[in-house]
Parts: C-alpha cells; structure tokens; sequence
C-alpha cells in the first residue's frame, strides 16, 4: 500500500483534523484516509456514477414519450379551480 506524506498543513487544519479524529476514535491518519474515502471517487465508483446517470436518463425519456391516460397535475388544478 503506498505512503502518502503532507507537508506544511496549516496548523489550524490540523488541529480540526486531530479533533475530528479524536471525535470519531481514530488515528489522524485513519481519519484522513476516511476523508479521502468518502471525497475522492475512485474510477470505479466513477463509473458507477455515469451508469446510474444514464439510467435515470433512460427512464425519464421513457416517462416522457408515455402518455396516460389521467391528467396533469396542472390541468388538475385548473380544473378544480374552475369548479
């Protein structure tokens, strides 16, 4: 597994890191590792992304080219409305 050394970390950053470390019960490097887990998508979970994207773009162009056989929700309103 590579080592990865960070030099001249504002003092201040630091000492919100070590806190947030000790809050959750983890090492300062524990802790960034965490962090970099949950920020820096991996090319994996890139590609997940793009997968789940494109899903919701094939259902919402499967949605719209449907027509049913209710009304919309504006022409709901506009009906009630002029009751």
């Amino acid at each position: 597994m590579p080592t990865l050394y960070v030099e001249n970390v504002p003092a201040e950053l630091y000492e919100a890191l070590r806190e947030r470390a000790r809050q959750n019960r983890k090492s300062v490097a524990a802790e960034v590792v965490s962090l970099l887990e949950q920020n820096i998508p991996t090319a994996a979970e890139l590609k997940s992304r793009e997968e789940f994207f494109q899903r919701i773009k094939r259902l919402q162009n499967r949605r719209q080219r449907t027509s049913t056989p209710f009304p919309s929700t504006e022409q709901m309103q506009r009906e009630d409305r002029a009751r």
